[in-house]
């Protein structure tokens, strides 16, 4: 009684010392996850600029609903483009105090098809009346559901924002300008022609075993050109999948259930309590009853041409007789038995036209009479007939039917009523090698039947082969003991202990949301980018392919390229270097002739080349050794030069200048014209890159 008597004197003094402990829990926690800082609710910034994660995510669900087909990761990153680009162009727009008016809103806003060809916006011209579509504005503002009027809000904000930023980028194209003298210059890069000699050895005639690069060198020269290998973060996993793969007792048993479906079989009959005797497919009175009973996949009654039928069953499927029944077949991951129901002959077919259409005619362009267009069909055929195998160049050249002229006029699978009466009856009436003339609302045909198929109906159960839930429970079973295994050894080891294959997936980024090898699996990415995952950690993950074990094999937070994926594009150029290196020992002497006896590579000579294209036939893009070769006089020779396909030495025999230009105006122009349409993405990329982004999607 004493100790309860303690306990309830230091009750108060116990509850306040839990309540602080809660309390100093509860803020550490939310200082730690920044609940009590800005950015607590912001999914990033820009320049200071505060992006709302709650009004982040509504777009992108909205986003959603606009796009079945787009995924939620797919929509996220939409959005998020959509933000950046908004608040760096808007910052612009503002500095520039850019704007337009309400006459220039309905302007852009009539330009939307919904609008200028909604007859409710149209007056009596067929014109867009201005009158009519404020009041369907007024309408909208005063309608009792308000929810509309802030619809249309967002609607007229967002135009009135594009139609600025469009202004924005208008602005910077009006303000670019080519010279006579680029227009000039562009002139002679393309018509100004050299003639030289060459002698090069390929850097491929060194083994890649000769030479070695290390991942300081590649992380030294990323360094040196940090623009050129400019990177998001990324991580790299290594993961090994266990799937959820039918064991062999998984198979034996559904190969034992489709073996009953074919020969019978007693089965218990739970509701009358008695042994029901099944009848063998081929005595089965209901077919499509039974087939809905027994197959994982329900009974069609489409007839199939024999193409459409298994590959490796069609002969023996389209051959059976009827009520003959051919099987166990394995099918799509189905082991499957087949009853032949019915056969119908002739139940598509194949055929080629040359369409010849006249002025009137449906969806005709032609402007050619009726008449001539029958005399151009009786011309046609009495040329395939007497050369069959030119059908399809004359239909090529003359068909007024672009949705088969340019495969030989050739229809395939065509379908009794599928084409216009007048052509199907030629088709189906007439023997395969038929060719004739019909005509049809749409003109003259010249038509040659060139195959008719027979359909089956074949009844066929089918009996997926899935995993049971024991062979799952010891698919996770394993998955859980290498996870275990893993996290007691180095990954590698743990994954040849028990001879499983490691899977690597490099260059994940923050945003990304398909890992290579299992698809969509955003909840890996965000593991392996969580601020609480380090490198060697592993984790299991369930998927739809059974398990997954991963461990996050890197973290690449450099601003450079992850060395993995470096390795190819950056190791190359070193690989080359060193390679190069080698390859000039071996380039001894003065002259091309001294290189070519002392390599045994044969002289070439390259003729009429240009600045504008600098490649070299059969090698590919040499622009140092092309420039190398303008920079030389007639005769002189050049040192050894690194190319990018390997070492080279020339010789220059010909510089041809270029013409003079009677007109230099149509080069001014295309030049013009591609560094406008260029402007609007370089001044965007410019702006980003500038701008100071703050991105924490990872965390969502």
């Amino acid at each position: 009684m004493a100790v309860l008597g303690k306990i309830r004197q230091k009750t108060g003094l116990l509850i306040f010392l839990i309540a602080l402990a809660l309390i100093i829990f509860v803020v550490q926690g939310a200082l730690e996850n920044g609940f009590f800082g800005s950015n607590a609710n912001n999914i990033g910034s820009v320049n200071g600029t505060d992006i709302d994660a709650q009004t982040f995510m509504r777009k992108v669900a909205q986003v959603e609903k606009q796009n079945q087909n787009m995924s939620n990761t797919q929509a996220m990153n939409n959005v998020w483009e959509q933000e950046l680009r908004g608040i760096i162009v808007g910052e612009q727009v503002e500095k520039l105090g850019l704007g337009i008016a309400d006459d220039q809103l309905i302007n852009v806003i009539k330009t939307n098809p919904y609008f200028s060809q909604n007859p409710q916006f149209l007056n009596a011209a067929g014109q867009f009346d201005e009158a009519k579509f404020k009041e369907f504005v007024k309408s909208i503002k005063n309608d009792q559901n308000q929810d509309r009027w802030a619809e249309w809000q967002n609607f007229e904000n967002e135009v009135e924002k594009s139609a600025i930023e469009q202004l924005y980028f208008n602005l910077i194209k009006g303000s670019i300008y080519t010279t006579k003298a680029e227009g000039k210059f562009k002139h002679v890069a393309e018509n100004k022609k050299v003639d030289f000699e060459y002698v090069t050895v390929p850097y491929n005639t060194i083994n890649n075993d000769e030479v070695k690069v290390s991942d300081d060198e590649i992380i030294a020269y990323m360094k040196e050109h940090p623009k050129q290998y400019k990177s998001d973060a990324t991580r790299a996993i290594d993961y090994v999948l266990f799937e959820n793969k039918a064991s062999k007792e998984d198979e034996d048993l559904v190969g034992k259930t489709i073996n009953e479906v074919l020969y019978g079989n007693v089965e218990f009959n739970k509701k009358t309590q008695k042994n029901d005797t099944i009848p063998a497919f081929k005595d089965v009175v209901n077919v499509a009853e039974f087939v809905n009973k027994y197959s994982d996949i329900k009974f069609d009654s489409t007839y199939l041409a024999k193409k459409e039928l298994p590959l490796d069953y069609q002969e023996q499927l389209f051959n059976l007789g009827k009520g003959e029944v051919f099987g166990p077949y394995l099918f799509s991951n189905h082991q499957c038995v087949s009853r032949m129901l019915d056969r119908k002959p002739n139940a598509s077919a194949k055929a080629s036209h040359i369409l010849i259409s006249f002025e009137g005619a449906e969806r005709s362009t032609a402007t050619r009479t009726k008449d001539e267009a029958q005399a151009l069909a009786n011309e046609l055929l009495v040329k395939v007939k007497a050369n069959p195998n030119e059908f399809a160049s004359l239909a090529a050249a003359n068909s007024d039917d672009p949705g088969s002229k340019n495969n030989g006029g050739v229809y395939d699978n065509i379908a009794p009523g599928q084409m216009v009466p007048t052509f199907n009856d030629f088709v189906f009436n007439n023997p395969v090698g038929t060719t004739g003339i019909v005509e049809t609302d749409f003109g003259f045909h010249v038509i040659k039947v060139l195959d008719k198929y027979d359909a089956v109906l074949l009844a066929t159960v089918a009996q997926s082969i899935e995993p049971s839930e024991t062979t799952i429970d010891a698919i996770y079973t394993k998955a859980s003991k290498f996870e275990a295994l893993a996290n007691e050894k180095k990954f590698d080891e743990a994954a040849k202990e028990v001879e499983a294959t490691i899977v690597p997936a490099s260059n994940l980024k923050a945003s990304d949301e398909y890992v290579a090898g299992l698809g969509a699996q955003r909840e890996i990415v965000r593991w392996a980018f969580n601020d609480d995952t380090n490198n060697g950690d592993v984790r299991r993950f369930d998927v739809p392919q059974g398990y997954v074990v991963a461990v996050l094999k890197d973290k690449n937070e450099t601003g450079l390229l992850s060395i993995d994926v470096a390795r190819q594009s950056v190791g190359n150029i070193l690989m080359n270097k060193k390679k190069a290196e080698i390859i000039k020992k071996k380039m001894s002497g003065a002259t091309l002739e001294d290189v070519s006896k002392a390599t045994g590579s044969s002289m070439i000579l390259a003729s009429g080349v240009a600045t504008s294209s600098p490649f070299i036939p059969n090698i590919g893009s040499e622009p140092k050794v092309i420039g190398t070769a303008f920079d030389l006089e007639a005769g002189k020779t050049s040192k050894l030069i690194d190319g990018n396909t390997g070492v080279f030495m020339i010789r220059t025999k010909s510089i041809t200048d270029a013409p003079e230009a009677a007109n230099v105006n149509s080069y001014v122009e295309t030049e013009l014209t591609q560094q406008q349409n260029a402007a609007q993405m370089r001044a965007y990329q410019a702006l980003k890159e500038k701008a100071k982004i703050e991105d924490e999607r990872a965390r969502f």
